[in-house]
């Protein structure tokens, strides 16, 4: 089935409940402030559960339709709709079945990462709104394309990064902004969360019965499923996946932009990592450095393994056997405080925002004394139906082209992980010596491996390419430049072929 195209609907006049006016140009039949606006959520495995558990509580909203390859997953989710009362949604199997109907205005796509572009495109094209679970893209050059979809379709497109509906964190930056500890010197992202080992399979095995693999795979290669769990440990796989860079690490990376004063493209990007501590049959980094290139640098860290090895057994897969993620959480390293979260460094101070709910933002004194605190969440999937009433991009807290440069983020330290080669500890600590703001994390890097039991001589880590990229083109110059942009974008299976629109 190819894309679809633009469907005109009937639009409604003015709106006079809650203050909404619903613009002319709007192209689907979007319901006044008086009616419901009508929603499908595709992937429910995971966030798709709490997004569709949220729309089915809100007033002037109706789920009526749930997709999933996994008939199972389907089944479930129907059944938690029965018990939450009210209408009974239809169910699909195949996304591209539920696109041309009429009275669903909006989509929310929570699918695997592979699948977030075309899915996202299509909906456009069929005069759906799109609320976007992160990341927007699986690789660079996905993303210019759904921005050109919104653009040419005239779209709302939410990014479900929650951090930006936080009174918090929003009242946090104006004062850190106002310079209240001084001048910002670096920005850090903290994404120390305990991934246990995927674990190995022997050959290929078989997909679950009640999943349709093909549609599963979409745009990705049909080859053969290599993993213990089904579910979720696509995460991990180059294929469907980017590893804890989005997982996680997607939400740490928009706050640490928008501790920059959310800035465009990096100059630059340099990487240290690998996946250690355990052999399965995942592929991307668990143990990772980053080092974003803007005026004040922006330095990522990625840990999966526990603070020592004896914490927890590092080659257990995930059977739900292993205790709470609170008790996961325990075994990990924090950094000022945090496993997950922010810091923005300051000439007077620092300030702290751990990832939880994104209600809370604390500031510090050089000796690490608390001198204000910041509370107060939002209400991130309402702020989609406000703006899906008046279509206005500018009522949106994540507006795509925001969600679009902070998941950039991820796919050019993948790149630069992904072009790099395998050195021996002296090796690298040569390669970063003139990079001051590298050199202090690579010492807690390999102190952290250790404590492990992993032995950098023995397992190399992976010296990233340092990339240079061009915002303009999005596209890598300079050194490294050939190899790097082979990994812009992938070979597309048909028909599940993501349009060239930018």
């Amino acid at each position: 089935m190819q894309p679809l195209t633009r469907r005109h609907f009937i639009k409604t006049s003015a709106l006079v409940t809650a203050g909404a006016a619903l613009s002319a140009r709007s192209w689907s039949q979007v319901k006044g402030a008086n009616s419901d606006i009508r929603i499908a959520i595709v992937g429910l495995n995971g966030r798709g559960k709490q997004i569709a558990a949220d729309y089915r509580a809100m007033r002037g909203v109706r789920v009526v339709a749930l997709c999933d390859v996994d008939t199972a997953v389907l089944d479930r989710e129907l059944a938690t709709a029965a018990r939450a009362g009210g209408p009974k949604p239809d169910t699909y199997v195949d996304y591209r079945e539920l696109l041309p109907r009429s009275d669903i205005d909006a989509v929310a796509i929570a699918s695997p990462n592979h699948q977030h572009a075309l899915q996202s495109i299509w909906a456009m094209q069929a005069g759906k709104d799109v609320l976007h679970e992160k990341p927007v893209s699986h690789n660079l050059w996905e993303g210019p394309q759904i921005l050109a979809a919104a653009k040419k379709y005239g779209r709302i497109v939410q990014v479900n990064l929650q951090n930006r509906s936080s009174a918090a964190i929003a009242e946090a930056i104006v004062w850190l902004r106002a310079g209240n500890l001084g001048k910002l010197t670096t920005v850090r992202g903290i994404v120390y969360k305990r991934r246990l080992s995927i674990g190995k399979v022997a050959g290929p095995v078989p997909p679950p019965p009640t999943v349709n693999y093909d549609l599963f795979q979409g745009p990705a290669p049909m080859v053969p499923l290599h993993r213990v769990n089904f579910h979720y440990d696509w995460h991990w796989q180059w294929a469907t996946g980017n590893g804890d860079m989005v997982a996680q690490g997607n939400h740490q990376l928009d706050v640490g932009r928008r501790l920059l004063g959310d800035p465009g493209h990096p100059a630059g990007v340099f990487t240290v990592g690998g996946r250690f501590g355990y052999e399965d049959d995942g592929e991307t980094p668990n143990t990772f450095i980053v080092h974003y290139d803007y005026p004040v640098p922006f330095i990522f860290e990625v840990r999966g393994l526990p603070a020592k090895t004896d914490e927890m057994s590092g080659n257990a897969v995930v059977a739900g056997g292993l205790g709470t993620a609170e008790k996961l959480s325990a075994s990990m390293d924090k950094y000022l405080g945090l496993n997950v979260g922010n810091v923005a460094h300051c000439e007077g101070g620092y300030l702290t925002i751990p990832s939880r709910d994104y209600s809370l933002a604390q500031a510090f004194d050089r000796d690490g004394q608390l001198v204000k605190e910041f509370k107060g969440g939002g209400d991130h999937h309402a702020n989609f139906i406000e703006a899906v009433r008046s279509r206005k991009e500018s009522d949106l807290h994540c507006p795509l082209r925001q969600g679009h440069l902070s998941t950039s983020l991820v796919h050019l330290a993948n790149i630069s992980h992904l072009t790099g080669r395998r050195l021996k500890p002296g090796d690298i600590r040569d390669q970063i010596k003139g990079r001051s703001q590298l050199s202090e994390p690579f010492e807690r890097f390999t102190a952290h491996l250790a404590a492990n039991d992993v032995d950098l001589t023995k397992t190399p880590a992976c010296l990233g390419a340092p990339l240079r990229f061009d915002a303009a083109s999005e596209k890598f110059t300079g050194d490294n430049a050939a190899a790097a942009n082979q990994h812009l974008s992938r070979e597309y299976r048909a028909p599940f072929v993501v349009p060239q629109l930018a």
